[in-house]
């Protein structure tokens, strides 16, 4: 018994190893992309982003951008308004998703003005490295016809530089996230001119990276078909990172949020990935030069992605707008063939039940259910193993002092019983990356975001709330405050386990019996979803070894 109880240690051990070296070990960038130098390069945004001298304070986004002009930005996913000054984008709510479940919550604010005390802005315009030329910047003054940008109604900015040149913004939001920005120059001087194209994205105070690494928060992009995902921290030794790039796209990451400059499939774009000021970070892309012959016109079209990571929303704009891997702006991780389809089916699941708890508890029966054969030889073998120990004990006993001979008559018992020792650790090996990849999933999928279930579970990507100082008001220690779900799933683990062959070695049965509670008190600050996902599976499990062992006769 002792070698088989080895074997499930190893089994444990190799599994978790393996699941967290990956992830750890393995980032999923690529090898940077050569980069043409001969094109201008949006070095910062400290020109663009200093404000009237009048405000000398940062000023809450409620009260700055009432003092200055605005357009107005209204669809069925956003509320916000557009700086009519330097035509940036500074001021984006999402109407569907709340900061917090509190009654009077706020909705949750993406892009932030320049004044206030976390600026976090787009913006686009042209570059050159002819002398002379004025091109429109953040304190350009454009035009515009009065209304509010929809749908339904695109916004037209102009501005004539002086010299014969006039910029025109043709601004257009669809349905949910994305807006397209055409830039168009009518050149009327006497001389031909070059521009180069360009976006960036600005954010200051972006510090929230995840403490535990569960979901990148930070700069990232999808760079000549090949995933970026830049830390901040990555900063302290260089402060820009520089890649070029046919299609793709480059922005900022939240857990939940994504701003994103969606890249020319067509032209070669130069990118950059850089640190502009203490904590102060900006991505950017500039594109290949536009020749605009005097009396003729210059196009260029981008777009900007502002808003939640919905994972079917992304995948349709990924095939719709043919952008490359848009999905990946979801972190699913090392394990993205089994985190993406398992969001799939409890997307499916909820859709058809209404309710995402549920979902997952249907999730885990099927899963029970695909996973039955091979589960059910398991615990046949684990039956037998039971059913046998006397045995084996009568054997340890008489062969103590020979460990070869008691290895030949265990060997020989097995046989002669039918049993295969290690096919009790193969439902381990499924069952562990099955659950990091649904833990994946319930962290990284904001449809789970505020999902409730029922009774006191009112989100099911955070923890129970339910916890023993909630119940009695008594202060313990953070890490043995756990919740109902928890102590739930422990009790399960434990039945289950006396379900069990006991080692025969005692220092093995007692570290055997001390497992439900650490997994126990280890799950409990996970979320509660991914807790009521693995008790269900252990009642299932429970009943499907009860019915085995009554078959079997033990």
């Amino acid at each position: 018994m002792k070698e088989e109880m080895k074997g499930l240690y190893a089994a444990i051990i190799v599994s978790m190893v393996v699941i967290f070296a990956t992830n750890w070990f393995f980032p999923r960038n690529g090898e940077e992309t050569t980069l043409k130098q001969d094109t201008p390069s949006v070095e910062t945004t400290q020109s663009s982003s200093t404000e009237a001298p009048a405000i000398e304070q940062q000023v809450s986004t409620k009260i700055a951008p009432i003092n200055e002009a605005r357009i107005q930005i209204e669809n069925t996913e956003i509320k916000g308004s557009l700086r009519v000054k330097g035509a940036r984008f500074d001021d984006i709510y999402l109407t569907k998703y709340k900061k917090d479940l509190t009654p009077n919550s706020e909705n949750v604010e993406l892009f932030y003005p320049a004044q206030t005390e976390t600026p976090y802005y787009a913006e686009f315009g042209w570059l050159t490295t002819q002398s002379g030329i004025a091109l429109p910047n953040a304190d350009t003054s454009w035009k515009y016809k009065s209304g509010k940008l929809t749908s339904q109604n695109p916004v037209v900015l102009e501005w004539n530089n002086g010299q014969g040149i006039k910029f025109i913004r043709k601004i257009s939001i669809d349905d949910n996230y994305m807006f397209s920005v055409e830039q168009i120059v009518e050149n009327n001087s006497d001389k031909d001119i070059e521009l180069y194209p360009y976006g960036l994205i600005n954010r200051s105070n972006s510090t929230s990276q995840s403490a535990t690494k569960v979901v990148h928060e930070g700069l990232v992009g999808v760079i000549d078909e090949t995933l970026k995902e830049i830390k901040l921290d990555s900063f302290k030794k260089e402060p820009k990172q520089e890649f070029s790039s046919t299609g793709g796209w480059i922005g900022f990451s939240d857990h939940y949020w994504l701003s994103a400059l969606i890249l020319d499939n067509g032209t070669q774009s130069k990118v950059k990935f850089a640190k502009t000021a203490e904590n102060t970070y900006q991505t950017d892309f500039v594109g290949e030069a536009i020749k605009i012959e005097k009396g003729s016109v210059g196009t260029f079209s981008s777009k900007l992605f502002t808003g939640a990571k919905e994972i079917r929303l992304l995948d349709k704009y990924t095939k719709e707008l043919n952008i490359e891997k848009f999905d990946l702006a979801v972190d699913f991780g090392w394990y993205y063939f089994l985190t993406k389809p398992f969001f799939y089916i409890l997307d499916f699941l909820y859709r058809f039940i209404g309710n995402m708890g549920w979902a997952i508890l249907l999730f885990a029966a099927l899963l029970r259910l695909a996973m039955f054969p091979i589960a059910n030889k398991s615990f046949e073998s684990m039956s037998k193993m039971k059913k046998v120990q006397p045995k084996i004990q009568e054997l340890q006993n008489k062969f103590k002092d020979d460990k070869v001979k008691l290895q030949t008559e265990m060997m020989n018992l097995y046989r002669k019983e039918k049993i295969n020792p290690a096919s009790g650790c193969l439902p381990m090996f499924i069952q562990i990356p099955v659950f990091f990849s649904l833990y994946k999933v319930l962290n990284i999928a904001i449809e789970i975001r505020h999902a409730p279930f029922v009774g006191w579970i009112k989100d099911l990507s955070a923890p129970d709330p339910l916890t023993v100082s909630a119940i009695t008001g008594i202060g313990i220690p953070s890490f043995l405050d756990i919740g109902v779900w928890p102590i739930l799933m422990g009790l399960t683990m434990y039945i289950q386990q006396k379900l069990n062959p006991t080692p025969a070695n005692k220092d093995q049965a007692r570290m055997f019996a001390l497992m439900p509670i650490v997994f126990m008190f280890m799950l409990g600050h996970f979320a509660s979803g991914l807790v009521i996902y693995w008790t269900l599976s252990n009642v299932l499990s429970i009943i499907q070894q009860r019915v085995i062992m009554k078959k079997v006769g033990v």
